[in-house]
């Protein structure tokens, strides 16, 4: 959503790069570029005029004036001033003392209320709790049957007493929630409400009633990212109207320019709690200001590939990758399937890839990723025996022959697959080596061909075959197993070596 944002912003600081000194009138030529950047990406002009004021005052400091790189002092004050407006510090749900807690969706028609009260009773249930989900949109067409079919698909009752469609009080289905809840032992309670295509008076009063039926502790705005200016009016309407105490943000996976997600803090006065990335269930998350500051910048995101990563590799697989790494044992390729399923379990490549730092000046590489190619790398790997994934030496031409018919490929497909896949196991030692592991770091080599051998500490690009057995050639390669504590010793310890990427893709065409 941000893209265009990052591009301007990128192109602003690449200007100031090589300034041993920075005088008023670039400051204030920076300053201006970026007002307009903000303008064109629909950040509401009360925003930007704070933003750019702030900026302005800062830049003309002492941290910038006494700094020994100006350029990227005003980077780092930009970056602050965007955490700022996006709201500081993440903020957690408030929980009642008493149970249950009651969570009330607020927000238009279209914004995704429905599909937001799916995310979030999955992600409460796998917090630990036990929600339920009242249907109060008793207005909008098969609104109650909708919210149903989530509840079935992400496990979670559904309080529908109404059949909705035009017909039934929504305001008694909240106040019978609570004792429904109650009965049933459930811990929260979240209720649906009904939108409406703009603000009028009868679904703001509807809701209204509705919350002083059910006392909740959190009133949640839904918006739809997607919206420009029109989100300030909005969320203005909904903070005096009902009076709400948290936001979500929607469909932040679209292609809009995103200006209500930079506005909507700062007009509310209220903080951003999550963000649906997604059509499916698992595309939300607790919005962290900081990490998406980083994001618009370009700076990757790796503490949410993190956390990604630890929700999609179970306990067992991580103890298992560990070991190897401890033990020193060869990197095999049922090891290689079980790590590219857990990958898959965590989205679009595509997206993970994008939270890596650097990533940005990738974007066109980015896109030409296709999830299909890495199904068809599990569908040759599972085309093997065990005793072949054990021993890929194994594989001679005629079981080469077999694999591919099997897998509906090329004999030259699973030729690529088993050469990157030893480059993959070599990469797996080098790793070992570079957290301090048994095997050490190999001895630096040097060769006329290819002078990438004698990088200390290993390749982490993945080689000239191109990396990971999976990964178009050229692109910048992912560990084999993204075990969390290991990309935590990375992030700190192991620094990869700076690659041109350009002369890498033209070499691989």
């Amino acid at each position: 959503m941000f893209d265009t944002l990052s591009d301007r912003l990128s192109g602003i600081f690449t200007k100031l790069r090589g300034k041993g000194r920075l005088t008023d009138a670039d400051i204030d030529a920076t300053a201006r570029e970026i007002r307009m950047a903000l303008l064109e990406a629909d950040v509401a002009l009360p925003v930007v005029k704070s933003f750019v004021a702030a900026l302005k005052e800062r830049a003309r400091g002492a941290e910038v004036s006494q700094a020994l790189n100006p350029a990227q002092q005003i980077i780092k004050i930009v970056h602050e001033e965007l955490i700022g407006i996006l709201g500081g510090e993440s903020r957690r749900l408030q929980f009642a003392k008493q149970p249950p807690t009651v969570i009330m969706l607020a927000g238009l028609q279209g914004s995704g209320k429905t599909t937001l009260a799916g995310k979030l009773a999955r992600w409460l249930k796998a917090q630990g709790h036990q929600p339920l989900l009242v249907a109060c949109d008793l207005q909008r067409p098969n609104a109650v049957n909708q919210l149903q079919v989530l509840g079935k698909r992400v496990d979670v009752e559904v309080f529908a007493p109404q059949p909705g469609n035009g017909v039934g009080d929504p305001v008694s289905v909240a106040r019978e929630s609570i004792e429904h809840a109650k009965r049933t032992m459930r811990d929260i309670v979240i209720v649906d409400t009904a939108g409406r295509l703009g603000i009028d008076t009868e679904m703001m009063a509807q809701a209204a009633a509705i919350r002083d039926a059910v006392n909740p502790d959190e009133v949640i705005f839904v918006i739809d990212a997607m919206v420009g200016q029109d989100a300030v009016a909005t969320a203005e309407a909904f903070r005096d109207g009902v009076g709400i105490s948290g936001v979500v943000l929607s469909k932040l996976d679209g292609d809009a320019r995103g200006g209500a997600a930079l506005s909507v803090r700062h007009v509310t006065g209220q903080p951003i709690l999550f963000a649906s990335t997604g059509e499916k269930m698992e595309d939300f998350d607790v919005f962290h200001p900081d990490r998406m500051a980083s994001r618009i910048l370009g700076m990757g995101d790796v503490l949410t590939l993190i956390e990604q990563a630890e929700a999609a590799f179970d306990d067992q697989q991580k103890e298992k990758m560990t070991s190897k790494l401890l033990g020193g044992e060869q990197f095999t390729l049922e090891d290689f399937l079980e790590q590219l399923t857990a990958i898959r379990r965590m989205g679009p490549i595509a997206n993970m890839l994008s939270m890596m730092p650097g990533m940005g000046q990738m974007k066109d590489q980015l896109a030409e990723l296709d999830d299909k190619h890495f199904d068809r790398v599990a569908a040759i790997i599972r085309s093997m025996t065990p005793a072949e994934r054990a021993n890929s030496k194994l594989i001679n031409g005629s079981r080469r022959l077999r694999i591919a018919n099997g897998a509906g490929v090329t004999v030259m497909d699973v030729n690529q697959l088993l050469n990157r896949f030893v480059d993959a196991q070599k990469m797996m030692k080098q790793m070992g080596g570079a957290m301090g592991l048994p095997g050490g770091r190999r001895k630096a080599t040097k060769s006329p061909k290819n002078k990438r051998k004698g990088t200390k500490g290993g390749n982490y690009s993945g080689g000239g075959r191109g990396g990971l057995p999976g990964m178009p050639a050229g692109m910048p390669q992912l560990p084999p197993g993204l075990d969390p504590a290991a990309l935590q010793q990375l992030e700190g310890g192991f620094k990869p070596p700076k690659l041109d990427f350009s002369k890498i893709m033209k070499r691989d065409k």
